[in-house]
Formats: structure tokens, sequence, C-alpha cells
């Protein structure tokens, strides 16, 4: 199933709100203004990682804690009120100071830049063939004391968590809600999970056996064989099959 013909017809098909939950994409249509969508979808993004039952009950403890506009919660609260709200909040290994730490991080960052989007687009490059040289921008400028919340692709890590989160922000579709300008879609490169990284191995593209940013680049370049302006269009799509009760992924693979 490598042809632009079945992939598009599954993209069609699945790429649906219907097919969102359970997914944490699911916060962001809450927020209408992009400041504060993307607040929710760094937090949103940042946990996402364990089962995803317990990922969504620890973003909406979060957002609850931030009322109906995270933007102005965290434009309006002192350091100290703000660690002492989230002091008994725990997901996994994060910390409510893993968590203050990460969000004044992006407080600091909107206030340098006005937005995380411009924040992000002053680390692009005209020559920028992916995202990644300003993601790598974006991490060092919002400071955090929790690395692996927002980890750098220099490093080698597929950052699958940050690039769900540009996937969420830069896209605009049935399923992704964008809210971001200035950053073309071309660019992107696919959030690697083990669910993309089996789908990738199973479709031959990719022999890798490490789910790293090298095997991501080389999903990412696979897909843009099919969508040149567009490759990580056929992401959430793919990735219902493993994370879906009801999608098994033998049918995708045997398509």
């Amino acid at each position: 199933m490598t042809d632009k013909g079945k992939l598009n017809s599954l993209y069609r098909k699945y790429n649906k709100r219907e097919y969102v939950h359970p997914d944490p994409l699911e916060f962001l249509y809450d927020y209408k203004n992009p400041c504060d969508r993307e607040i929710v979808g760094i937090v949103a993004s940042a946990l996402a990682y364990g089962r995803v039952a317990q990922i969504l009950k620890s973003v909406r403890k979060i957002l609850d804690k931030m009322g109906p506009s995270p933007s102005e919660f965290l434009d309006s609260t002192s350091p100290k009120k703000l660690s002492s709200s989230l002091a008994a909040f725990k997901h996994r290994f994060t910390t409510g100071e893993h968590m203050a730490s990460l969000l004044l991080g992006v407080r600091g960052a909107v206030r340098e830049y006005g937005s995380l989007n411009e924040c992000f687009v002053s680390g692009l490059a005209r020559s920028d063939k992916t995202v990644l040289p300003a993601l790598d921008q974006f991490v060092s400028s919002i400071a955090c004391n929790a690395g692996y919340l927002l980890p750098s692709p220099s490093r080698g890590s597929a950052c699958k968590r940050l690039n769900l989160f540009l996937r969420w922000m830069v896209r605009k579709d049935r399923v992704d809600p964008g809210g971001w300008q200035g950053i073309p879609k071309r660019l992107l490169v696919v959030p690697l999970d083990i669910h993309m990284a089996t789908i990738g191995r199973g479709l031959g593209f990719s022999e890798r056996k490490s789910a790293d940013m090298k095997m991501a680049i080389e999903i990412t370049r696979a897909f843009a064989r099919f969508c040149p302006s567009d490759p990580v269009k056929y992401d959430f799509a793919l990735t219902r099959f493993g994370i879906r009760d009801d999608l098994e992924m033998s049918h995708l693979l045997d398509e």
C-alpha cells in the first residue's frame, strides 16, 4: 500500500474528527484564539506520552488550572502562584515543578516575541529544508529545566511530541486546527512514534531499527513523493491504526 491513490483514500476516509478521540489534539478545538491554542498545544503535546487515558486526564488537570484563556493566565500569574497551583501535579515522571518551568519558559518566549508562532518563525531561514533548525532555536528560546519535555533535534531525538505540536499548529484541515502563520507545510517532519515507525517499515519507507530522527526524515521524504507540499498530511489517518481499538495495524499493512 504505497501508491498515492491508496494513501489519499485513507486520508479521505480517516482524516475526520470522528476519529480523533482519544487524542490530546481534541483539547485544541476548544480554543479559537491562536495565542491560547498554541499554549494548549504545547501542554498537550508535552504530556503526550504513556497511556492515552492518563494523558487526557493530565492535560485536563493543567488546562483546568489555567481557565478559559491560558495566555491571559500565564501573563497575569506570578511564578510563585503558578508553581503553587501545580505543586500536586504528576504525570508519570513529569512533576508540577517541570510543568511550571515549561509554562514559565513559554511565558518568557511569548513576552519576548509576541507569540510562540513568532518565536518559531524568527528561527526559520529561507534555505531550510525542514523545520528542524528552527525547532532547535525554538527549544532553546523556551528555557525549561525538564529538557525531555522539549527535546532538541540536533541531539538525535525524533522529537515526536514537538513535531506533533507543529503538525497541529501549522496544518489546517478537518482534523488539524492550525492557527500559525509563516511556516510552509512542506517543511514539517512526521511525528515519529512506535506506530508510525511500524507503519514506515511495513510500507518500505525505512529499514532503520531505531525510531530516531533519521527514520523520521526517511519516512517524511517517502510521504513527500506523494505530496511534496504537505508530506505530513497522512500522519493522522495512518496512526489511527494501532491507536484505536476498532482499527487494526494488520489491516493497514495488508491493504
